[in-house]
């Protein structure tokens, strides 16, 4: 009997534990969301130019392989997430200025958040609703992403517009698959550290929306 209520126990802990990285997770991922949005804000007031997108972008690729990394079990991890967050999003800003002056700009864009939103948010629930694990889609996941990488890379050379649609679209259901990936890690406690776990989500968010946004240019002719 004793035995079953340490087993009991340890359930009920681990439980309580992977509750608290979810609820953490999602509370500083909303956060970092709105800093983001602020920071894209501003970068589209001042007129940033690409070049200083591209060096923003690059800080913040260098944050998270090499100062986020150190900082996952600290405070300290928390100031570097929302730099790391408010670099991405203010690297936005030519790219949205870009779109919203096109003829139907404003309708692409809020498409293509509103599309986030509702991809976001289905599938977090779906995870969350169903706690289905879906580490079986890691292969896939890694496979899909070198793939794509190297898409990218030929088509700089290449320029084929029909490739780029296609490229965007295997990101969106790249991403897709991630949120599920990622949220289902939380759920079933695979993924213990909830700053990590926010910028693996912040990633796959913000990889779903820059490439629904060119999906949604093309389709609708104005890319």
């Amino acid at each position: 009997m004793a035995q079953y209520d340490q087993i009991a126990s340890v359930g009920r802990q681990s439980t309580l534990a992977t509750n608290k990285v979810l609820k953490n997770t999602y509370m500083l991922l909303s956060m970092t969301l709105v800093f983001s949005a602020v920071t894209a804000l501003v970068a589209m007031a001042v007129g940033i130019s690409p070049m200083v997108s591209m060096i923003m972008m690059f800080s913040a690729i260098g944050i998270i392989w090499f100062v986020l990394p150190r900082t996952y079990e600290s405070s300290m991890g928390i100031v570097w997430t929302f730099v790391f967050t408010g670099l991405l999003g203010a690297s936005l800003g030519p790219m949205l200025t870009y779109y919203l002056a096109m003829p139907s700009g404003p309708a692409i864009v809020a498409q293509a958040l509103g599309g986030t939103a509702i991809v976001t948010f289905a599938l977090s629930f779906y995870a969350l609703a169903t706690k289905k694990d879906f580490s079986f889609l890691m292969g896939f996941l890694m496979v899909g992403m070198v793939v794509i990488v190297a898409a990218i890379i030929a088509n700089i050379f290449l320029s084929i517009p029909a490739l780029s649609i296609a490229i965007s679209a295997a990101v969106v259901l790249i991403m897709s698959l991630m949120i599920l990936f990622d949220t289902s890690r939380i759920v079933n406690g695979g993924e213990t550290n909830y700053i990590r776990a926010t910028t693996n989500l912040y990633m796959d968010i913000y990889n779903l929306f820059i490439h629904l946004l060119s999906l949604v240019a093309a389709l609708t002719g104005n890319d």
